[in-house]
């Protein structure tokens, strides 16, 4: 799975997808500073699912109905980083198909999954 991971996202979740094995791209390191619509739009390119703590990315999918191939919303403020990296490697090891095309909301006490309004769309 290719993920794609905004630069928001903790250095730790980073390096622990990419020892998991999980091809990571991380706007940190590719371009720091662009806009929201842009890793969208880098995301929707490489048909990534996009790891972000930012909660502009909903209302980008569901109230601007911009597409995307799945985002996963990490909500783990007060945690510390081995552990938000240790709840995000299994949040993908175990639904990272069905993030697919959806979006997640990580927390402490578990996942959320909504698929998209695109998705919704594409399945009637």
């Amino acid at each position: 799975m290719i993920l794609f991971a905004d630069e928001g996202v903790d250095r730790q979740i980073v390096d622990r997808l990419r020892r998991d094995g999980n091809k990571v791209q991380y706007v940190a390191e590719l371009a720091p500073g662009i806009t929201d619509e842009a890793v969208l739009g880098r995301s929707r390119e490489t048909g990534s699912l996009l790891i972000t703590a930012d909660k502009d990315f909903g209302d980008l999918v569901f109230r601007q109905r911009k597409a995307s191939t799945g985002i996963l919303l990490l909500r783990l403020a007060g945690l510390t980083s081995d552990t938000k990296a240790a709840l995000v490697s299994a949040a993908i090891t175990s639904h990272g198909d069905e993030l697919s095309a959806s979006f997640g909301v990580l927390t402490a006490g578990g996942l959320r999954i909504r698929r998209s309004s695109s998705q919704r769309a594409r399945q009637r």
